[in-house]
Order: structure tokens, then C-alpha cells, then sequence
């Protein structure tokens, strides 16, 4: 049953993807997908991750709300006349462990104007990132915490 809705999901995300919603483009996209899953079939295993829909939906206004802010604040630092920048690298202590949380908060980081997960630590413990602005490291690592990280654990713990 789980196969089935991300072969529906694979084949609905190439149909919007294309922009073309032909029967034909749809077949096609159907056998693409089943196509790319037999393909992977021996490296995805059945994942024991709990799903909250509030709590994701809850994660993905979080996410729009940071990217509206996040794009207003880096505007007004490139259009003031005086750039006064400190970009830097910090080291953003993890509390999500699994491959899954650990790649969706570094996606929605990099996502977000200004930051860039640059790497992970070799033991999972840390995620590197980029800041446009990292004047306060404590403050930008506790915003990250509080907020992508905190509902992620919500959303799938």
C-alpha cells in the first residue's frame, strides 16, 4: 500500500513538474516512477517514522513564515548603502539523529535566505552552517533550535 501512494506522489510530482496534464504525460510519469522505485526498491526499507499532519503542517507555515522573513531581512542588508556584514561558519549542535530529520533541516536551512548547511559532522553530532550574518552565533543557533529543529521532533517523533 505505502508503494502504491509514492508511486501515485512520484507520478503526481511529474506531472506538476512538467507542467503538462496529458493522459499521455500521466502514463508516462506513472511508468517512470514504477520505474525509479524498482530501481532503488533494494535501498529504501520500511521506515517506522510517526507522522503528525498538524505538526508538518505546523513545519511548513514555520517555513514560509522564516522564508518571508528571512528574504525581507537579507533585502534590506544588500540594499543599505553600508554593508556592514560578519559572515561566518557556525557549528549548530544537532538534537535530530535520524538521516531523514537530519537532511529535511539542513534542506529547510538552506532553503531560507541568508544560511547554507554547508556539512555534517563525521559523528552526526553537529550541522555546519553558513550565515550572510553571524554577528550573534548564540542567537542565530538558538532561532534554528527553537524553530526547524524543535518542529521537526514534533512532526516526527
Amino acid at each position: 500500500m505505502t508503494r502504491l501512494i509514492v508511486l501515485l506522489l512520484f507520478t503526481l510530482t511529474w506531472v506538476a513538474v512538467t507542467g503538462s496534464f496529458t493522459l499521455l504525460n500521466l502514463a508516462f510519469g506513472l511508468v517512470l516512477s514504477g520505474l525509479a522505485l524498482f530501481l532503488i526498491r533494494e535501498n529504501v526499507q520500511p521506515s517506522r517514522i510517526a507522522v503528525r499532519p498538524f505538526k508538518v503542517l505546523s513545519l511548513v507555515i514555520l517555513f514560509f513564515k522564516e522564508l518571508a522573513l528571512s528574504a525581507f531581512k537579507v533585502a534590506v542588508l544588500v540594499v543599505r548603502p553600508k554593508m556592514d556584514l560578519k559572515p561566518g561558519i557556525l557549528e549548530f549542535p544537532l538534537k535530530v539523529d535520524r538521516d531523514f530529520e537530519i537532511t529535511l533541516l539542513a534542506n529547510l536551512i538552506t532553503l531560507t535566505p541568508g544560511t547554507l548547511s554547508v556539512d555534517v559532522s563525521d559523528d552526526r553530532r553537529f550541522l555546519y552552517v553558513h550565515a550572510l550574518d553571524c554577528a550573534d552565533p548564540a542567537a542565530t543557533i538558538r532561532d534554528i533550535a527553537d524553530g526547524f529543529e524543535a518542529k521537526i521532533l514534533e512532526a516526527f517523533r
